[in-house]
């Protein structure tokens, strides 16, 4: 289902086993009978419910009818992952308090948060109260978010991080990980020797 005719003439060419489209506007409501779904997955258009289409239409209203028609034509035990990239976090805040109040548990997902290119928001929801969203991707650890809620890792690792003392860049240290770094990403990396992170002395 897409708002846009041209993105399902894209899907119609790509695809030889689409199944069904259809050329809806997800804001008001998605047109399908009760329990029809075992599962929805939607890419990059969530965020765009945040704008209004006309002066008497609202973000918080097009957001509600949307959650509140997905609650109803999913199956329960049914879930639904919803890929998006909010604008600000103002975005993320209201996506996820309107799907709370739909009735959804679950969490909101950043993969790779302090990457600019490869950072991806996932709003994961269930029925299931004791449902716990998926650990996301990082680059080092990983962690979820739990409940309908914004969890800004992002936030959270600055907060962790806070009062710790950063390894100065450039120093002995900082060489030594980021070549370690390197080599398990396989990348050819000279050995470590006495000079390695060595100062060098000042030319005359």
């Amino acid at each position: 289902m897409d708002i846009s005719t041209d993105m399902l003439d894209v899907a119609n060419e790509r695809e030889t086993d689409h199944g069904d489209l259809a050329h809806h506007d997800m804001g008001t409501g998605l047109p399908f009978r009760p329990s029809t779904f075992d599962g929805v997955i939607s890419v990059s258009a969530l965020q765009w419910l945040c704008y209004a289409q006309t002066s008497e239409q609202s973000a918080k209203a097009r957001l509600m009818r949307f959650f509140s028609s997905l609650y109803t034509v999913l199956k329960r035990g049914a879930r639904a992952a919803l890929q998006f990239y909010p604008e600000t976090p103002e975005q993320a805040v209201l996506i996820s308090s309107c799907a709370a109040q739909a009735g959804f548990t679950g969490g909101l997902v950043v993969d790779y948060p302090n990457s600019a290119k490869a950072k991806k928001y996932y709003l994961c929801l269930s029925f299931e109260h004791g449902y716990r969203a998926p650990q996301a991707l990082e680059q080092e650890g990983a962690g979820a978010a739990t409940g309908v809620r914004v969890a800004d890792r992002e936030r959270q690792q600055q907060r962790r991080q806070k009062g710790k003392k950063r390894e100065a860049i450039k120093s002995k240290d900082w060489v030594l990980a980021k070549k370690s770094r390197q080599r398990q990403q396989g990348k050819e990396t000279r050995p470590d020797s006495k000079y390695t992170g060595r100062k060098r002395k000042d030319k005359f």
